[in-house]
């Protein structure tokens, strides 16, 4: 017999003699276990051993972007506390912090109160706009553009019913200066009560509601009640506000050069093995590249070039 046969055996005999002396050991104990005792049983604590529920928020991360991607890029997804709305209302603040109590009438009132103190952004020869307040704030898409090529659903601008303010807000689409939509069906691409993907450049549905992006925390009322694309476009006129840092903020974490979408977007022209991009989005292969990410971008103000597809091919993005 080999050696390592007799040290297997012998490893087995040993075993079972081991497990033998283990049972005889813990006889005593099991005893002692079921006999009663005249002392009370102190209560034990229920544990509640409920199932497991699946997280609530809704995360980018881990939602599939090819089907809806979701704005909580910024990580605010803090649920405001609940008010009564009266003469007042609470709104939730963020650095830098506004009052938290103003009369309704006032915050309506302040959405068209402003006048312009920065002159209109410049356009350099790739796209890029520069706004000389903000030299990070780097868009190539201005907000006329994403208006008339087609974005969220033609219905940015339908009456909303803000459950913070306890109004419904209609017809502030007329302060967009009436060049940006001169032969607009405004009724179909800014106001329709409908969500139509085929009115967005994309032909695709994506993104949260108003009311979501309410609900999330993400609406500074007292600047803009419609939130981001409503602050784009007055940022674009030349309004300068508390909110621009934060609104920023959250272009840079979905579209800028370290964006989310943008990255996202970028990675599957590679793994496609697609070099090539239209500046207007009107090459076919740059729509077979997940058009849902392209209309996100879209929204946000920025597309892909082909300089920036270019830098992201030799490794530099």
């Amino acid at each position: 017999m080999s050696t390592f046969e007799e040290r297997r055996k012998l490893n087995i005999k040993q075993n079972k003699l081991l497990l033998a002396d283990l049972s005889q050991a813990a006889q005593p104990l099991q005893s002692s276990q079921t006999t009663p005792s005249s002392q009370p049983r102190p209560k034990k604590r229920k544990l509640n051993h409920a199932p497991a529920v699946a997280p609530t928020r809704r995360s980018a991360r881990v939602s599939k972007t090819e089907e809806k991607p979701v704005y909580n890029e910024d990580e605010l997804v803090v649920k405001p506390r609940s008010v009564q709305v009266r003469s007042s209302v609470a709104v939730k603040s963020e650095s830098p912090a506004p009052s938290k109590h103003r009369n309704v009438d006032g915050i309506v009132a302040g959405w068209t109160a402003w006048t312009p103190v920065a002159s209109a952004p410049t356009r350099d020869d790739l796209g890029t706009l520069h706004f000389e307040s903000h030299p990070d704030f780097l868009p190539n898409k201005s907000p006329e553009e994403i208006m008339r090529e087609g974005c969220f659903g033609g219905s940015y601008f339908r009456p909303l019913r803000s459950k913070a303010l306890g109004i419904t807000v209609s017809d502030d689409w007329e302060e967009i200066p009436a060049a940006w939509h001169e032969g607009l069906d405004v009724a179909k691409y800014l106001t329709s009560e409908t969500y139509d993907p085929e009115v967005n450049k994309y032909g695709v549905k994506c993104g949260q509601s108003i009311e979501e992006w309410e609900a999330a925390g993400w609406i500074m009322h007292e600047y803009d009640v419609r939130g981001w694309f409503q602050w784009y476009i007055r940022f674009y006129l030349g309004r300068r506000c508390l909110d621009d840092e934060r609104q920023i903020s959250r272009w840079a974490k979905c579209v800028g050069p370290r964006g989310r979408w943008r990255r996202a977007l970028l990675k599957k022209y590679v793994q496609m093995g697609i070099r090539t991009v239209g500046d207007e989005g009107d090459e076919e292969d740059e729509r077979e590249v997940s058009p849902v990410v392209h209309q996100t971008c879209h929204h946000w103000a920025w597309e892909v070039r082909q300089d920036v597809l270019d830098e992201y091919w030799r490794g530099d993005g």
